[in-house]
């Protein structure tokens, strides 16, 4: 059973942040994880950048090692929840 991260935190800009800084489209990054074997749209993709999907722990090791970052950098910056 593959796990999932709740975007209870956003961390889809941080991943459009650190796509664009590298100039690759969503495609792009798309195809490099497909050849790493995950499964995944361009579609889910978006959605994953838009906050609106929840990332599964394997496509986020796959993008680290796409960003050549360490997980923490997913983290920085994000916009937590208020608190009710």
């Amino acid at each position: 059973m593959e796990q999932k991260l709740k975007q209870d935190i956003q961390i889809g800009e941080t991943i459009r942040s650190l796509r664009m800084e590298r100039k690759l489209t969503q495609d792009q990054v798309v195809s490099k994880l497909q050849l790493m074997d995950l499964d995944i749209t361009r579609s889910i993709y978006s959605q994953i950048e838009g906050g609106t999907y929840s990332i599964r722990i394997s496509v986020l090791s796959g993008l680290s090692r796409i960003f050549q970052v360490d997980y923490n950098t997913f983290f920085r910056d994000v916009h937590l929840p208020a608190s009710e």
